[in-house]
């Protein structure tokens, strides 16, 4: 048996389906949100998890709570598993980023904003924090956010950032999941949990495709 983690990104808000940058904005989930939430926890609980834990933004906590509730765990909070900060970004389209900042939008560096590599950093270490807390054959279920998550991912298995655009978006409600194996993690399962779909999320355009 092994540690495994499932990386679940929150679902749906308005400010997704307008293409906004939401960041640390703390955005409720939309009807259509808690509707996916409500059924990635009925999926999920299957795994029986053995730890919960979310960012402190409301997608992602109230998406985490609707597992919690339905396998009797509570949840567990961490700031370090928020969504990219997006600085002078946040609350405006992709059309308004692009026009008023389009060599930023290109890097997909907002002017203030938090870098990749920090994101990474900071998810992936509370990956690793958190995992050493379950038993040999524990589950841990982090509820997050699209960019964060792939973020996090990629530094945890160790990729190059220059090999990190080859991992894909997260679509709302959906997960991917690892496990630690003799030489460090494995990802077992990425954007699982739905058909193919456009992805609207904070993430690089290139890493939604």
């Amino acid at each position: 048996m092994s540690k495994r983690i499932v990386c679940l990104r929150h679902g749906q808000t308005l400010w997704n389906v307008e293409q906004r940058f939401q960041g640390h904005s703390d955005i409720p989930l939309d009807e259509t949100g808690v509707a996916q939430a409500a059924r990635a926890a009925s999926l999920l609980a299957s795994l029986r998890p053995t730890l919960i834990v979310s960012s402190d933004l409301q997608r992602a906590n109230d998406t985490a709570l609707a597992l919690g509730r339905i396998v009797g765990l509570e949840v567990a909070v961490d700031k370090d598993f928020r969504e990219r900060g997006g600085g002078q970004w946040e609350g405006l389209t992709r059309e308004e980023i692009a026009a008023r900042w389009p060599h930023e939008y290109a890097a997909w560096e907002a002017p203030d904003g938090e870098p990749v590599t920090d994101v990474a950093g900071r998810v992936a270490g509370a990956m690793r924090r958190w995992a050493s807390r379950l038993d040999d054959d524990g589950l841990l279920v982090v509820a997050s956010h699209g960019a964060a998550l792939r973020l996090g991912i990629c530094e945890l298995l160790g990729l190059p950032e220059e090999l990190w655009p080859a991992l894909g978006g997260l679509g709302n409600c959906s997960w991917s999941v690892l496990h630690e194996g003799r030489r460090g993690w494995r990802l077992l399962e990425h954007n699982a949990g739905t058909l193919p779909e456009p992805v609207h999320s904070d993430d690089k355009p290139e890493a939604e495709v």
